[in-house]
């Protein structure tokens, strides 16, 4: 069968020459982005915004705002960026623990912080993650094979 190229949304290109292990998560970032229909959106370069603070007080508390952000996807987006971040994209790490502390009880701040992580995402999508001098042997493998 070979070499895995492609595993749970992951792609992976090994150069066994120069030692290098890269991993992407491109099509899947992509994939998510369509998913929530934030794939034509604007690009930003960073995935939180300065002095963004996210408290409490700014969930909603009357019946009409609870009602507003009831359908808001905010735990599947959420879930998608700790796929990503746990593969591919540790540099959301703070943001996405950030976001994840109001998954039962959002406001429209903690949605926008959440919509920013997505574009940043989308601007982002390019980016690898590369491992050099990597022994890239795995048991019982060898090049004969």
């Amino acid at each position: 069968m070979g070499e895995a190229r492609y595993v749970l949304g992951m792609e992976i290109v090994r150069n066994h020459a120069k030692k290098i292990l890269v991993m992407c998560q491109e099509a899947y970032i992509k994939r998510v982005l369509e998913r929530f229909r934030i794939h034509y959106s604007k690009l930003i370069d960073t995935s939180v915004e300065k002095g963004l603070t996210l408290t409490l007080d700014q969930c909603p508390e009357t019946y009409q705002e609870k009602e507003k952000i009831k359908y808001v996807p905010y735990a599947n987006v959420v879930g998608s960026f700790m796929y990503a971040m746990l593969c591919t994209w540790p540099d959301i790490y703070f943001v996405v623990g950030l976001v994840s502390c109001y998954q039962s009880n959002l406001g429209p701040t903690h949605w926008k912080a959440v919509k920013r992580i997505m574009h940043y995402l989308r601007g982002t999508t390019d980016l690898v993650l590369c491992y050099q001098g990597v022994d890239l042997k795995l048991r019982g493998y060898s090049d004969a094979n």
